[in-house]
């Protein structure tokens, strides 16, 4: 008897040339472009977590938006974040995740999760280079600007 086993196909395509992207060079940069592809509409009214992937030279690969959640929350699985971040061969990630309070504080949760990416990131030579917290007024916390990456 012969064994039957899936296929599996991993894909990441450029519809964008990576090289024709801007550079991310400050937590700035990375807002306002977060703020751009942000749905209004939502932004208020549950958090959500993304990802921007970046290349060597900081250029934009692409936005991932990992999860969408409640009012007070969202599941980050790792797994799924790394299969990203590896299947797009990206080696600088910005993490970004919403409050839809309008508070910048990070909780301890959110400063917790960020510990636990970090570490994680360093088994696949992956640089987090900054976690960014935006709310709907357009402000933004950067954890790398206030030294807690």
């Amino acid at each position: 008897m012969k064994n039957k086993v899936n296929e599996i196909q991993i894909s990441y395509r450029e519809k964008i040339r990576t090289s024709k992207s801007d550079a991310i060079k400050s937590s700035d940069d990375a807002a306002k472009l977060i703020y751009k592809s942000w749905d209004e509409s939502t932004i208020g009214l549950h958090e959500s977590f993304k990802v921007l992937l970046l290349n060597n030279s900081n250029k934009i690969k692409g936005i991932y938006q990992l999860s969408s959640g409640g009012i007070t929350g969202t599941l980050v699985d790792l797994r799924i974040l790394f299969a990203v971040i590896l299947k797009t061969l990206s080696v600088g990630v910005i993490l970004v995740h919403n409050h839809p309070s309008g508070k910048l504080k990070p909780s301890e949760a959110d400063k917790q999760l960020t510990t636990k990416i970090k570490e994680a990131a360093k088994l696949f030579d992956v640089n987090i280079l900054d976690h960014l917290i935006v709310v709907p007024n357009g402000s933004y916390y950067s954890f790398a600007d206030n030294g807690m990456l």
